[in-house]
């Protein structure tokens, strides 16, 4: 994808006037690439629960500390990153490259302002390689399809899923997806994923009401599950240590963390 086609057609479906979930997510994380309208809409959920923005930055830390895992600890090269979000720092192709610089990266998302700022995502080393992916969640043999082009799916591929299958609010469907993503890829291949929950042994209740204003509010709409739901995306797959814990206890790198209500996990096929 060029430069320009990918920016021409993001700004020709951009809506400034509803708060989207990249760009408040963009907001609560410190970044740049977001709206008055998504700061009031990020502000109003803040306020309701303020663990939201210790969610966010705890969901980002957690990629940088499963794909160092998967690279530098298992292997890993190859990467498919769906719902991948704007850009920041430290994206899955960095971290990955660093340390191995033959890493592939493909990035899915459909949302416009991703898109258009999906020239950031295309760079990388020239021993590896990146691509972005326009494309729906809800079309996942499309997704591999499209995938195949850049990864070898005769080896394994870490599938990141991280923030995205709540916006699947079918629970069926969603555990529709994962099981066709995950046929398609070879024994030796990860799952990774993190997923919001109002469980209150992860402090979840304050998710009901700030879904609640989220989906009045803002799109797309948004869908928090039970840990059992959760853990059915992982059904099949054998779930890595510490399980199926909150995102910032996963492998913390240093002293206690927070428990927060976004589960994380990380599964290998057999």
């Amino acid at each position: 994808m060029s430069e320009q086609s990918s920016t021409s057609e993001g700004r020709g479906r951009l809506d400034t006037s509803v708060a989207h979930n990249a760009r408040v997510w963009n907001y609560w994380i410190g970044g740049k690439d977001n709206y008055v309208v998504d700061q009031a809409v990020g502000d109003h959920i803040d306020a309701m629960f303020p663990l939201i923005r210790s969610v966010a930055r705890a969901d980002r830390a957690f990629l940088g500390r499963a794909v160092r895992f998967l690279v530098a600890e298992q292997g890993v090269r190859q990467f498919l990153d769906i719902g991948t979000g704007l850009p920041t720092v430290e994206n899955t192709h960095e971290i990955a490259q660093r340390l191995a610089p033959e890493s592939r990266i493909v990035y899915v998302d459909n949302d416009p302002i991703v898109l258009a700022h999906a020239r950031t995502l295309l760079t990388g080393t020239r021993e590896g390689a990146t691509d972005y992916i326009d494309a729906d969640i809800h079309r996942p043999d499309g997704i591999v399809q499209r995938a195949s082009e850049t990864l070898d799916f005769e080896r394994p591929v870490a599938v990141m899923m991280l923030g995205i299958l709540n916006f699947v609010l079918d629970t069926g469907q969603a555990q529709d997806i994962v099981r066709r993503i995950m046929a398609s890829v070879p024994s030796g291949s990860y799952l990774v994923l993190t997923h919001p929950t109002t469980d209150p042994d992860l402090d979840g209740e304050g998710n009901i009401e700030a879904m609640k204003f989220w989906n009045e509010n803002a799109t797309p709409p948004i869908t928090a599950r039970p840990r059992a739901e959760v853990a059915a995306f992982l059904d099949g797959l054998d779930l890595l240590d510490p399980g199926l814990v909150s995102c910032a206890r996963w492998r913390p790198e240093s002293g206690s963390a927070a428990t927060l209500p976004q589960f994380g996990a990380v599964a290998v096929k057999p």
